[in-house]
C-alpha cells in the first residue's frame, strides 16, 4: 500500500483523483504497478492490470482510493478488476465521490472479490487532500503562504518585502507552487510586485500552476508578466482580459467573496491552491474560514520596528484568536520553515 500510495504521489490528476496500484501475485512477489497519470488516461487499475508481467488469476491488488464503479472517460475500474480474476483487493481510503463512495467496494464484493478497506487510510488521503476536501465539502484545499521577519512584518513600511527570507527559503516556496493546481494573487498585489506566478527551480519540467488572480479595488495592470501564462481572472462581473478568462463570482463591493473565488476554481478543476497573498485578501480568505492550512517562513532578520502585518485585518482580542496545529518546524539556511492546519 505504500508503495501504492507512493505511485499516488507521483502525478498531477486534477480534477480526476491521484491513484497508485500494486498487483502481487498469490506467492507475493509484486508482479505489476500503475498509477493514474491524468484525465482521458488508463485509472491506475486498469494501467496496473495491463502492465502485469506474469498471470493476475487470484492475484491481490493494492490500490490508494477505491476503484471506481462508475462510466465516465474510462470504463469502471471494478468491471476490469473482476474480469481479471484478482482474488482479493486492499484498499486505502473510500472515494468521498457521491457517484462512488462504497459502491467500488461493493460490486467488488458482490462478485466474489474479497475486499479490505481503510488500510493506511490516513496516508492515502494525505496523498491527495484537495481532491477530498473538494468531494467533501465542494471547495478546494486552499493553502496560505507567507513570509515575515522574526518580529512578525511581512513588509516594510515603504511596502519594500524583497528579500524578507534567504535564497533557500524562496527556492523552498517553488516547491509548493509545483505541488500546487493554481497560484492566487490580489490585483493589489499584482500592480505591486508583477509577479509572475509560476515554478522556476533549476531543471523543474512538470506542469506550471494556473495564475490566478482575484480582482479586488485595485484596477488591473495591463503591462503585468502574468498576462503572458493565460491566467484566470476572478471578478465579480463580466470583464475583458488581456489574456486569458475572467471568472465571475459572488462578491461584494466590487470584490468576489472568498468561498465564491474559491468555488469558481474548484469548478475549474483546480482543488490544491495556494494563496500567496497580500495582507488583504489572505486576511480576508482567512477570516472566512476557506484556509485549511498554512507555510510561514521566517526570515532571520529583524525589521526592529512597526512594518505591514501578513494577513489584514485587527486582532481585537486573544480570546478572537484560531487555533491551529503546528504539523512541521525546520530551518532553510537562516531562516524557518512552520507549517500548520487550521
Amino acid at each position: 500500500m505504500a508503495r501504492a500510495i507512493a505511485l499516488a504521489r507521483s502525478h498531477r490528476t486534477h480534477p480526476n483523483p491521484r491513484v497508485g496500484a500494486v498487483i502481487a501475485s498469490a506467492s507475493g512477489e509484486v508482479i505489476a504497478e500503475g498509477a493514474h497519470r491524468g484525465p482521458g488516461e488508463d485509472h491506475a487499475e486498469t494501467a496496473a492490470l495491463k502492465s502485469a508481467s506474469g498471470p493476475v488469476a487470484g492475484a491481490v491488488m493494492y490500490v490508494s482510493l477505491e476503484p471506481c464503479a462508475h462510466r465516465g472517460k474510462t470504463p469502471p475500474c471494478v468491471d476490469a478488476i473482476i474480469e481479471a480474476g484478482v482474488r482479493r483487493v486492499v484498499v486505502g481510503a473510500i472515494d468521498p465521490d457521491e457517484r462512488v463512495s462504497g459502491a467500488g467496494c461493493e460490486r467488488l464484493g458482490e462478485a466474489g472479490v474479497e475486499v479490505v478497506a481503510g488500510v493506511m487510510e490516513e496516508e492515502a488521503r494525505a496523498a491527495d487532500p484537495g481532491y477530498h476536501r473538494h468531494r467533501e465539502t465542494g471547495l478546494p484545499l486552499v493553502t496560505v503562504k507567507y513570509a515575515m521577519t522574526l518580529d512578525g512584518s511581512a513588509a516594510a513600511a515603504d511596502g519594500t518585502s524583497q528579500w524578507i527570507t534567504s535564497q533557500e527559503a524562496r527556492r523552498d516556496a517553488h516547491g509548493l507552487r509545483s505541488e500546487s493546481d493554481a497560484v492566487v494573487v490580489g490585483s493589489g498585489t499584482l500592480r505591486a510586485d508583477d509577479p509572475r506566478l509560476d515554478v522556476r527551480l533549476p531543471g523543474y519540467e512538470g506542469p506550471q500552476p494556473r495564475a490566478v488572480v482575484i480582482k479586488g479595488r485595485a484596477a488591473l495592470a495591463p503591462w503585468a508578466r502574468v498576462w503572458e501564462r493565460d491566467p484566470i481572472v476572478v471578478t465579480t462581473e463580466p470583464l475583458d482580459v488581456p489574456s486569458g478568462e475572467a471568472a465571475t463570482a459572488a462578491g461584494d463591493g466590487g470584490r468576489p467573496s472568498p468561498e465564491g473565488a474559491c468555488r469558481a476554481l474548484a469548478g475549474r478543476g483546480l482543488f490544491d491552491v495556494l494563496l500567496e497573498g497580500g495582507p488583504t485578501l489572505a486576511g480576508a480568505w482567512m477570516s472566512a474560514g476557506v484556509v485549511s492550512r498554512g507555510v510561514v517562513y521566517v526570515g532571520g532578520r529583524l525589521g526592529g520596528g512597526a512594518g505591514s502585518q501578513p494577513l489584514g485585518g485587527v486582532f481585537t482580542s486573544v480570546a478572537a484568536a484560531a487555533d491551529v496545529t503546528v504539523k512541521g518546524v525546520r530551518t532553510l539556511g537562516r531562516d524557518i520553515r512552520i507549517d500548520f492546519e487550521l
